[in-house]
């Protein structure tokens, strides 16, 4: 079985035995064993104008891209429910309502319907399930960038003018939803995130040089700036709304107000590449420590506790790369190795809790948009792609096996889902 729901595992067992007797067929037990599946037969890109499916509960789908296209997987059993043609190098984004994937192509960010979706009906909601496709709502952009999800809102950043994009999620089923846009002082390669209470926090620098971060209250007043982080890269949201960025020598903190520097161990430890969750004050990064490096392969991960400053490296004893780094339902630190297990850390302690065997070793490719073996983690299950066999494995990381694989039928490259 397929765990991607964590808030199960909150429930007392009266509770669930409550539950159970209430929704009758609704709880059900599958067999835990390892199944194995072909993504094979399914239609290719349908409308989702035809009547949608009822379903017994939500339906988590994956988006899966290949040099030429889009799939969408079953999250439960790897089997491929639709396709979508679509030319260039592609990237995916979860678009923030558990339904839409943002697709970052060469004409701007363009917005997939999974085709699986929830409407809350007072008490419960009721689930459903469509084909996919790729929809019509497109938001331009000269050179798509960074999309974060953060407090209901979901924010595009177009390096190529500077331009943020802001906008409701929770309405993209019904066409492109209301925006608002801010646009930095000068172009550049950059992220920003919306706040709760409708601050903003952008990235600092231009086609050359970036330098830091700067903080803007809901009425786009300067609040806070620091100039403190050479090549500043990449966010991450850690517990209590604290925001995370990359540094050439370690990392910015915005926390209650204050941006806190917290510097690496070695005068260049960069921090380019994090994952953070809102279960947790630790935020897991990479770390890089060779300038000079054409490709660095690194060993070890960064583990930064946003609260006390603390910057903790951990030696996996193997390489990994930007698409390895992930975290579990309650803040576990996962990482995809190049030995081809997935690492489990405990983010406190930086102690391995287990080490799961996925696939075969491989070798970090020298161009960046190659593809490469990828983690996306959602509830209890981490799925890992091998473009080396043109599969994807589904593993419960909490149990240390994996669950379910399939053949694909193309070579896969980024990989994202939705709860459906």
């Amino acid at each position: 079985m397929i765990r991607t729901d964590p808030t199960s595992r909150r429930l007392t067992l009266a509770a669930s035995v409550a539950t159970c007797a209430a929704l009758l067929a609704g709880c059900s037990g599958t067999d835990d064993g390892t199944t194995t599946a072909t993504a094979a037969a399914a239609a290719g890109p349908e409308s989702t104008t035809a009547k949608p499916a009822q379903a017994r509960s939500a339906t988590p789908r994956l988006a899966v891209t290949y040099d030429g296209g889009i799939l969408v997987l079953d999250a439960e059993s790897l089997s491929l429910v639709g396709e979508t043609e679509l030319a260039g190098f592609n990237r995916l984004n979860p678009a923030g309502d558990e339904r839409h994937v943002i697709v970052s192509t060469e004409d701007g960010f363009r917005v997939l319907d999974t085709g699986a979706w929830s409407e809350a009906h007072g008490d419960h909601a009721h689930h459903y399930t469509a084909a996919p496709a790729l929809t019509d709502v497109t938001f331009d952009a000269d050179k798509p960038g960074h999309v974060v999800r953060h407090a209901g809102r979901t924010v595009l950043f177009d390096d190529g003018t500077g331009r943020v994009d802001s906008f409701d999620p929770s309405t993209l089923a019904d066409g492109k939803p209301q925006t608002t846009t801010f646009t930095t002082p000068v172009a550049h390669h950059g992220v920003a995130v919306e706040l709760a209470d409708g601050g903003l926090v952008t990235t600092l620098g231009d086609a050359k040089t970036r330098t830091g971060i700067v903080v803007y209250d809901a009425a786009r007043t300067e609040i806070a700036r620091s100039e403190q982080c050479p090549g500043v890269h990449g966010e991450a949201v850690a517990a209590d709304e604290t925001v995370v960025f990359g540094c050439q020598d370690g990392l910015l903190i915005y926390r209650n107000g204050a941006i806190t520097k917290v510097t690496s161990p070695h005068p260049y430890g960069r921090i380019g590449n994090q994952a953070g969750s809102e279960e947790s004050t630790v935020v897991l990064g990479d770390y890089k420590s060779d300038p000079d490096a054409d490709l660095e392969r690194p060993t070890r991960v960064s583990l930064t506790n946003t609260v006390t400053g603390e910057l903790r490296l951990v030696d996996l004893g193997t390489s990994y790369t930007f698409r390895s780094l992930g975290r579990g339902a309650f803040g576990e630190a996962l990482v995809l190795g190049t030995d081809g297990a997935l690492h489990v850390l405990d983010p406190n302690s930086g102690a391995t809790i287990r080490t799961i065997p996925v696939l075969d070793p491989w070798t970090e490719p020298e161009e960046w948009q190659t593809a490469r073996p990828a983690l996306f983690v959602q509830g209890f299950t981490a799925y890992v792609t091998d473009p080396a066999t043109n599969r994807i494995h589904a593993v419960d990381y909490e149990k240390g096996q994996v669950t379910t694989t399939a053949e694909l039928p193309h070579t896969p490259d980024e990989i994202t889902g939705v709860r459906g």
